[in-house]
């Protein structure tokens, strides 16, 4: 019996044979002449072990041979790249794109149940689109933040470099610049990423370049809401001296009913308040370090309460004022078991005289000396060195802040 590969037709129909592969643009190369080598059924798939056609090409100078190491179905399967197993779209593993796009890996592992799974798939892609992915990213909803946020617009052609030369890191290697592996310092063998698996890849587990994605992503800012259910307000900065108002209301209208927008042209922002809370929530949520409006990135941050500012304020103030030195404490309530009311503390309700409403605070009097005697007196406390007891004391309390905290003027 035939063993050839031209000549042997068993099960033949499950093989096979591709014209061009399905590659990324990192792994295609910079160069736009490149050549390719192309030998039908030269190896098996590295995911559902079916003969396939392997494509050999060099991306550019001084870069490393490459080769397809999986079947065209596994790869519009997952939507990945025949070599290095990343989204076409994305540039991200599989297992940052699933997690995103909350996709569920049900693919079999066992060797019957792949191949009666590869068949079936394999008569589901040749009824759509070549271009399009197949599966269950065919079927996902539309990108998430995570993947806007995380994606690799551009190639990264350094994944392309030579394997580092084993015999120079022993200091055999006698070819010198020849040589067509690096000569450089491996990176440390306890690295997570060093240690990388072509199956995890593809199945989205256990993935060290994931891992290591994911863990950045966790680790940026958030915009997180107010407790306070009150708070409709949005701070939208760095407006510069181009955006106006209709061109926030028209982008904005987008995530609810907007109630007022109110411009500061001085400080080059706004405030947008909106009729409801969740739509403020989700106004916040789509354009937090998202929303380029004109050429320029805007600030998106939640407003505050202008009753809670006050409320702090007034906090701030009396944390920071010190008791009067030398002053008694608190007396102590007189015990309810004395008979004597020497002071009349006990009145019933009816016979309490009204209240008097104080009468408002006067401006303190300041007795200034001669211009003369200015000249050479000096005063005994000046500005800001004498302790502040009473909030009547602070010389800023009403807005006053000019020289406040500078050095006396010498004459």
């Amino acid at each position: 019996m035939a063993t050839s590969k031209t000549t042997n037709t068993y099960n033949r129909q499950n093989w096979e044979d591709a014209e061009f592969p399905i590659l990324c643009q990192t792994c295609l190369g910079d160069n736009p002449y490149i050549r390719m080598t192309k030998e039908r059924y030269g190896k098996e798939c590295k995911i559902c072990m079916r003969p396939f056609t392997v494509f050999r090409w060099c991306p550019g100078a001084r870069m490393r041979f490459k080769k397809t190491e999986v079947c065209q179905t596994c790869s519009r399967l997952k939507n990945v790249c025949q070599t290095c197993l990343l989204d076409l779209e994305y540039g991200l593993p599989i297992q940052v794109r699933d997690a995103a796009l909350k996709i569920k890996d049900d693919l079999p592992r066992s060797d019957v149940n792949k191949e009666y799974y590869v068949q079936n798939i394999d008569s589901e892609i040749g009824k759509i689109d070549p271009t399009s992915p197949a599966g269950a990213v065919g079927k996902s909803a539309a990108a998430s933040d995570l993947l806007m946020k995380l994606a690799r617009t551009s190639p990264y052609y350094k994944r392309n470099r030579p394997h580092i030369c084993s015999f120079w890191v022993k200091g055999e290697c006698k070819r010198g610049e020849e040589c067509p592996y690096r000569h450089e310092k491996p990176t440390d063998p306890d690295d997570p990423l060093a240690d990388q698996n072509i199956k995890d890849r593809y199945y989205g587990v256990n993935d060290p370049v994931a891992d290591k994605l994911m863990r950045r992503a966790a680790a940026m800012p958030k915009l997180d809401p107010p407790e306070d259910k009150s708070i409709t307000t949005l701070y939208v900065g760095n407006l510069g001296d181009v955006l106006t108002e209709k061109q926030l209301r028209d982008h904005f209208y987008q995530y609810g009913e907007i109630r007022s927008v109110t411009m500061v042209p001085r400080q080059q922002c706004a405030f947008i308040q909106y009729t409801q809370r969740s739509a403020a929530e989700a106004a916040a949520e789509r354009t937090f370090n998202k929303l380029i409006l004109g050429g320029r990135r805007l600030t998106i941050k939640w407003g505050r309460s202008q009753g809670r500012q006050t409320i702090s304020a007034a906090e701030a103030t009396r944390e920071i004022l010190e008791p009067v030195p030398g002053l008694p404490g608190a007396l102590p309530p007189p015990p309810e078991s004395m008979g004597n009311n020497f002071f009349n503390l006990q009145t019933t309700p009816g016979m309490m005289p009204p209240m008097m409403i104080p009468p408002p605070p006067v401006a303190p009097q300041f007795m200034f000396p001669p211009q003369m005697a200015a000249a050479t007196a000096t005063p005994i406390f000046p500005p800001g060195t004498a302790p502040i007891h009473y909030p009547s004391q602070d010389p800023s309390r009403m807005g006053a802040s000019q020289g406040i905290g500078k050095p006396w003027p010498e004459e």
